[in-house]
């Protein structure tokens, strides 16, 4: 690859790693080329871009970016390295653990996940477990929505009983 090619691709990396809030880092060595192409078709129907980089070419990018601090990140690029970005950051963390059921491969060397670096195969649980902003939200309003039904429903289960006592006290004893 010439000069000029490594600092168009370091470019585009760099680009891709200002835009992107989530990827993870991860070993696809020894994968045959069929569990690549389903591992490829996996993340294309989960929205998630997967591409195979050279370590020094993404330690560059790494290096020259601004926008983020990828300082934690450089001790996992040995190897064979490919990079997942997503929009969600739990979406390939899940991918990989479905994966792994039936290959031992993908394995995780490292995520950037808003701003939190995790290290290591052993965190994959944990960033599975992440909830998406959607999700956080819809939990947020479900929590913030049920105490207004409750009282809602309970004073419309009264609300008999209540409008009884009011006309009874309106009514003129005899």
């Amino acid at each position: 690859m010439k000069k000029e090619e490594k600092s168009v691709v370091i470019e585009s990396l760099i680009a891709q790693l200002a835009n992107n809030t989530h990827f993870y880092l991860t070993d696809l060595a020894s994968l045959s080329a069929q569990k690549t192409s389903a591992l490829r078709r996996s993340c294309f129907n989960k929205n998630i871009k997967l591409l195979v980089v050279k370590n020094s070419l993404l330690k560059k990018a790494m290096e020259r970016s601004t926008a983020k601090e990828y300082q934690p990140l450089l001790s996992s690029l040995k190897g064979n390295t490919a990079i997942m970005f997503s929009e969600v950051g739990s979406d390939p963390a899940k991918l990989i653990k479905e994966f792994r059921q039936k290959n031992d491969k993908p394995l995780l060397k490292a995520a950037y996940v808003e701003d939190c670096v995790y290290i290591g195969d052993n965190q994959l649980d944990v960033l599975a477990s992440i909830k998406s902003k959607n999700e956080m939200i819809g939990e947020i309003i479900g929590l913030l929505q049920s105490p207004a039904k409750n009282v809602i429903s309970a004073l419309k289960s009264s609300g008999g009983k209540l409008a009884g006592i009011v006309k009874t006290l309106s009514e003129k004893p005899e």
